[in-house]
């Protein structure tokens, strides 16, 4: 799949499932259940033991689905997700020389940034979309509201402490998609095996997203 056909299909769910769990049988569970549940998209984090396994498993049993690499923190990591299949990378903050590598590699790239300083450093590097994480603690859909009046130009994510209370508003606010980890995959949920939970949970947040974009195409 093409980084255009990549970023298309982010833009179109508007939601980036961060699968970020304790096993590798736990990281393909949550993903199979999300895909299952109307969100092809999931981004494994680096932080799941055998994260670089997980990735061509997924992509063997739903090629469908746009399997990420999340937390992706050097140019080592980022070549061997980019190697295992991995059809995006983000990381929780600015990192030059990956953002570099995916856009030599025509592979799309989510860095995190906070500051306006970070945004445009990230922008101006080559991201394709901008993560502001974390967003809950610093004002949440206020803070995306505040940087997408001198950066409208710029697609947002926003990650970090969204819930199905807050989803909407980030879409309102600006944000083309949202970042969501244990809000849509708790941890009780996988526990369980409780796959109608994260289809409940999944079906939400899809509707949240659904509602804030027609509200702002009525505008």
């Amino acid at each position: 799949m093409k980084k255009e056909a990549v970023r298309a299909r982010i833009e179109e769910i508007g939601i980036i499932p961060a699968v970020r769990v304790s096993s590798a049988e736990r990281a393909r569970y949550a993903a199979e259940a999300v895909y299952r549940a109307g969100i092809p998209i999931a981004e494994i984090t680096m932080t799941v033991p055998g994260a670089l396994e997980v990735i061509p498993a997924l992509l063997e049993s739903l090629p469908e689905m746009v399997v990420g690499a999340g937390t992706v923190l050097d140019l080592e990591t980022a070549e061997r997700s980019v190697n295992a299949g991995a059809k995006f990378l983000t990381s929780t903050g600015f990192i030059h020389e990956v953002v570099e590598f995916a856009r030599r590699k025509g592979i799309l790239v989510i860095p995190g940034a906070l500051t306006p300083s970070e945004i445009i450093q990230a922008w101006k590097a080559g991201a394709d979309f901008v993560k502001i994480f974390p967003c809950a603690p610093l004002g949440g859909d206020h803070y995306i509201r505040a940087l997408k009046a001198p950066f409208p130009q710029i697609p947002f994510v926003a990650a970090g402490g969204v819930n199905q209370q807050t989803a909407l508003n980030y879409i309102l606010a600006g944000a083309s998609a949202l970042g969501v980890g244990g809000e849509l995959i708790p941890t009780e949920a996988l526990e369980r095996k409780q796959e109608q939970r994260i289809h409940e949970l999944a079906r939400r947040f899809l509707a949240r997203v659904k509602e804030a974009r027609s509200r702002l195409a009525a505008h």
